[in-house]
């Protein structure tokens, strides 16, 4: 009996990324967290959606990615994964979920890939976790690597600026992601290190490689879907692009809606039953 996998051919998985990074063919990715805005994305084409911990930020208001609690997270890609027709739908794994032990670590990702459906999961870290990586991966769950800037480990670090500029740090670095490939990750995200870095990984890596702030030398891109629609304000790093202002459409659209409703001109006649 075939698979669900197999039975649309339409369908982004896995193998199709590393397929993608041999022929050359960029990769693109964009975070989700809700039903609406994923079915939109997805429908626009995007290969990879990310049900990112940045929901913390971005939906919930907190100052980090930490507060985040299994259950929200699987909440968030329930939500998405309704929405999704075609893309690869990846989900974070949250701060406390798989730090503590690789046992808890594999019963965290069984939890969010059975009630999420989604179709993989990512961890942040290097040599530190790498035993909770296999087990999860000998667990037949596909996982996705992420390292330079790990939002999670933001107490440890005490600032968002570049990772990996020191030597040290840049070695280290390229030892977790040969590790992370060693293990089985089908991918890896690197976020927030020089360009040059993140070339050299994408060059000695086989599995396809995900940037964000770092460069265009990588296999492929992800941003923060409420940032490059320009819907939040005030967060302007250099490697964010805004593909559109939503923040000033939506606050004219309301305010004429106010206005509307103010003014007595909503409902029309029209509008009426």
């Amino acid at each position: 009996m075939a698979g669900y996998i197999s039975d649309d051919t339409r369908k982004v998985t896995t193998h199709r990324l590393f397929e993608m990074k041999q022929r050359g063919e960029k990769i693109s990715m964009l975070t989700s967290y809700d039903y609406t805005t994923a079915q939109i994305v997805d429908g626009a084409g995007i290969d990879v959606v990310l049900v990112g911990d940045s929901a913390s930020n971005v939906m919930a208001g907190n100052v980090t990615t930490l507060p985040m609690t299994l259950d929200q997270m699987i909440y968030h890609g329930k939500s998405v994964v309704r929405g999704v027709k075609r893309a690869l739908v990846i989900v974070d794994m949250p701060f406390g979920s798989y730090q503590g032990n690789p046992l808890e670590g594999v019963a965290s990702a069984i939890r969010i890939m059975k009630e999420s459906h989604a179709d993989a999961l990512k961890l942040e870290g290097g040599e530190e976790i790498i035993d909770t990586v296999k087990r999860i991966i000998s667990a037949g769950i596909p996982i996705m690597g992420h390292l330079g800037l790990m939002p999670q480990s933001i107490n440890k670090y005490g600032t968002y600026t570049v990772r990996a500029k020191e030597d040290a740090e840049a070695e280290k670095l390229v030892r977790d992601a040969h590790l992370l490939e060693e293990a089985g990750c089908f991918g890896l995200v690197l976020e927030k290190i020089p360009a040059s870095l993140a070339a050299r990984v994408a060059k000695e890596l086989t599995i396809p490689v995900i940037g964000i702030g770092a460069g265009g030398y990588v296999d492929g891109q992800v941003l923060v879907v409420s940032d490059m629609l320009g819907m939040s304000q005030g967060f302007s790093p250099r490697f964010l692009r805004r593909y559109a202002d939503l923040h000033s459409v939506m606050t004219n659209a309301i305010s004429q809606y106010v206005a509307d409703v103010k003014s007595s001109d909503f409902p029309n006649e029209q509008e009426q039953y």
